[in-house]
């Protein structure tokens, strides 16, 4: 499957590991697009933006829409689900954090997380190949050294619920992807370093990065 014409992120949605499962919060989830241009294939290199000299890595499950559809509801989500991807969300935090002692986040996201090769996707994993995307493991390393090591199960909102409320909003077409969010542990990465990074026992991906 091709991956279509919106790419779709979800902010904050991971609870810290070994925190308690509570209920998710009240408030809407945290939504945001990225343009198609920032797809980058395998054997291709993650360019940090010109001018900048550090980008942070988030690993995601992204979820490819199968069909086409609007005001989905929550149980018929996955029917609309064609399969998933291991996928990248290369973020510019300076362009969206304050440098102060709460990181307070500020906005918009588009310039800090839509540079050209800012989400690296594996191959297509067709659905039948991970019964259970609400438990896999997902996790990355730079250099060797293990940065992001988590699980879809600390996911706050839940495949089904995040694209019943997308579809409310914008029609949600064949080959678009929803990245669900990353597990704590994003951290900067500068030229010359590598990504290794991977879903479960279905997939691994090496991107180098440069500028």
């Amino acid at each position: 499957m091709e991956f279509g014409r919106k790419i779709i992120g979800v902010g904050k949605n991971y609870r810290p590991n070994g925190s308690p499962q509570q209920p998710p919060p009240a408030q809407d989830p945290l939504i945001f697009l990225k343009p198609s241009s920032t797809y980058l294939s395998p054997g291709g290199k993650i360019k940090i933006p010109k001018g900048r000299n550090q980008i942070y890595h988030e690993v995601e499950l992204g979820v490819v829409i199968g069909k086409t559809g609007v005001s989905i509801s929550e149980s018929q989500a996955m029917d609309h689900v064609g399969g998933y991807t291991l996928a990248l969300d290369m973020t510019d935090f300076d362009l969206i954090v304050e440098k102060n002692e709460a990181m307070k986040l500020t906005y918009p996201w588009a310039l800090a997380k839509g540079f050209d090769t800012a989400t690296p996707v594996s191959d297509f994993i067709p659905k039948s190949e991970i019964p259970d995307p609400n438990n896999v493991r997902l996790w990355l390393k730079v250099d060797g050294e293990m940065k992001q090591d988590g699980n879809t199960q600390d996911m706050i909102y839940k495949i089904p619920h995040l694209i019943s409320f997308v579809s409310q909003y914008m029609t949600l077409e064949v080959g678009d992807l929803i990245l669900m969010g990353t597990p704590e542990g994003n951290a900067p990465v500068r030229n010359g370093q590598a990504i290794v990074c991977g879903l479960d026992d279905k997939m691994e991906m090496t991107f180098p990065v440069s500028m």
